[in-house]
């Protein structure tokens, strides 16, 4: 058996959000080198704008230093397109989730977020080389624009997909539904039994959402996750990391 690895993802980071990860980074910190893969909103809802909070941008430039990696996650992370015209598009934008922003962008609309999102990021010299689309929903005008970006990668639930071909690979991603009691609870049940269906595979993700953060049953759950995958001896990566160990033969579509 070969080695397993093991990446931990936290979506949705904002300045808003910042207080609600800070504890369980302070925990996971406190477990050795974990590096995480923070998933960074430039201006979250139109209401803050990363340049206005230097704050903020402190705090990632000290978890850059420990060895995290900064992703763009969105631009506005929230869908603020004309209204859905299909029973699938309102099914999708409206009750799967409200914050699928690439869902619907033509390549043009995506590729000047897309930039935007990069030059902000260049300009506080962060380095990045992914992106991932709120909700992981993408048009396909978003993915003609990544195929241009000169990015690294992307991903979605299940996949991690290198650029600018999309080539795909298998990495396997835990999430959780924490806003009520009922979810939380089925998100427990399909996390244990996705964490034994994934038992043997190469990679797999947690992917954690501020959400998560604000119930000890969520919190609670993903550090002991964490915890019980790193004694059975899954490596820490974060999602550049370990796209960079892959070989060659996995680059490429079959």
């Amino acid at each position: 058996m070969g080695e397993r690895y093991l990446c931990l993802v936290l979506h949705d980071v904002t300045p808003q959000t910042w207080a609600d990860y800070q504890p369980f980074m302070d925990a996971v910190d406190d477990l050795g080198q974990v590096p995480i893969t923070l998933l960074v909103v430039p201006n979250f809802h139109h209401r803050q704008p990363l340049s206005e909070h230097p704050g903020f941008r402190y705090q990632l430039e000290r978890r850059l230093t420990r060895g995290d990696e900064l992703a763009l996650h969105g631009y506005y992370h929230c869908d603020d397109e004309p209204a859905a015209r299909t029973v699938r598009a309102w099914w999708m934008r409206r009750i799967y989730t409200s914050e699928g922003e690439f869902y619907t962008l033509d390549q043009a609309q995506a590729q000047w977020r897309l930039e935007a999102g990069s030059e902000l990021f260049k300009q506080f010299g962060w380095p990045f080389a992914g992106f991932v689309a709120p909700a992981w929903l993408m048009s396909a005008g978003t993915r003609r624009a990544l195929e241009q970006s000169g990015l690294s990668y992307t991903s979605d639930a299940q996949q991690l997909y290198r650029l600018p071909d999309f080539a795909p690979i298998t990495a396997p991603g835990l999430v959780w539904s924490a806003r009520t009691a009922w979810r939380r609870g089925v998100s427990w049940l399909v996390s244990e039994s996705a964490a034994h269906l994934y038992r043997q595979a190469p990679l797999v993700r947690l992917g954690i959402h501020p959400v998560d953060m604000r119930h000890d049953f969520s919190r609670r759950y993903w550090l002991c996750l964490l915890q019980r995958l790193l004694e059975e001896g899954r490596i820490p990566v974060t999602k550049l990391d370990w796209l960079q160990r892959q070989p060659l033969v996995l680059q490429s579509r079959p």
